[in-house]
C-alpha cells in the first residue's frame, strides 16, 4: 500500500484537530507516538541482536516520543540510555523524565561515548516542525548519526532534513540517510527522499479525520501500533 504524504502545515492542523473535536490529550498523543517508536525498534533490533539502545532526544515534542518510546522500550527489556542536552522544563517533559529516572535509565552528556556502546540508535531530535538551522549541540550530533555503523531509526524525520525538500544540501545533516524511519500519524513530504525501511505509526486517527485531509490509514495488524509501508513516489 503507497500512501500520501502530509505537509508539515497539515500536520500541525492535524495535531490541533485530535486535540481538539478529537478529544485526544497531548499525554495521550505523546504516548502513542512513543510506544509506536518503542514497537518500530523491537521490529529492528531483536533483543537476542543487542538490548543497548541510544535515544537522541531533542527539546519538543519529537524529543518526548523518544522519552516515552525509552520507557516502553525498558519494559520489553532493553537497557536503554537517553542523551538529552536541551532537557524542556515543561511539566509533561519533566514527568517523562522522571519516570525514566525511576526505573534508573541512565542519562548521559557524552553522546560520542554513548554511540560507540550501542547496538541502536533512535533519533528523536527534531520532527515536523523543524526548521530553519540546526543550532548547538546538536550539529555534532548529527555528524555523529550520518557517520556512525550503528543503525538508527529516525522519529518521523532524519533531523536536519527539510519536512518538505528531505535532506539539506549543506551542513551537518548532509547525507545522512538512516537505515529505518518511522512517520507519525502519517508520512511527510520528506519521504519521497528517504531509501530505507519506513514505518508507520500512531493508531489513532479516525476516517473523518483521514477524509479530511485525503489520508490512507495502513492495515495495523492485530496489536500492532505499526505497519511497515511504501509512499507515493517514494524513490527506492
Amino acid at each position: 500500500m503507497a500512501l500520501r504524504t502530509l505537509s508539515a502545515k497539515n500536520a500541525q492542523k492535524l495535531d490541533e484537530e485530535l486535540m481538539s473535536s478529537g478529544a485526544f490529550s497531548i499525554d495521550q498523543l505523546m504516548e502513542l507516538a512513543g510506544l509506536s517508536v518503542s514497537q518500530a525498534v523491537f521490529k529492528l533490533q531483536p533483543l537476542e541482536k543487542g538490548k543497548r539502545i541510544l535515544v537522541a532526544c531533542g527539546p519538543g515534542n519529537n524529543g518526548g516520543d523518544g522519552l516515552v518510546a525509552a520507557r516502553h522500550l525498558w519494559h520489553y527489556g532493553y537497557e536503554p540510555t537517553i542523551y538529552y542536552p536541551k532537557q524542556s522544563k515543561n511539566e509533561l517533559y519533566q514527568r517523562l523524565k522522571k519516570q525514566l529516572e525511576d526505573l534508573d535509565v541512565p542519562f548521559t552528556d557524552d553522546f560520542d561515548a554513548a554511540v560507540g556502546a550501542a547496538d541502536h540508535i533512535v533519533d528523536a531530535i527534531f520532527g515536523f516542525s523543524f526548521s530553519g538551522e540546526v543550532r548547538e549541540p546538536f550539529p555534532k550530533v548529527i555528524q555523529a548519526l550520518r557517520d556512525t555503523k550503528v543503525p538508527v531509526l529516525a522519529v518521523d524525520a532524519p533531523s536536519s532534513w527539510d519536512i518538505e525538500n528531505g535532506p539539506p544540501s549543506d551542513g551537518p545533516g548532509k547525507g545522512f540517510q538512516p537505515p529505518a524511519l518511522i512517520s507519525l500519524t502519517a508520512p511527510k513530504p520528506l519521504v519521497k527522499h528517504f531509501k530505507g525501511r519506513h514505518f508507520v505509526g500512531g493508531r489513532f486517527m479516525n476516517k473523518t479525520i483521514a477524509e479530511k485531509y485525503s489520508l490512507d490509514v495502513p492495515k495495523y495488524e492485530g496489536l500492532d501500533q505499526i505497519a511497515e509501508v511504501s509512499v507515493e513516489g517514494q524513490k527506492l
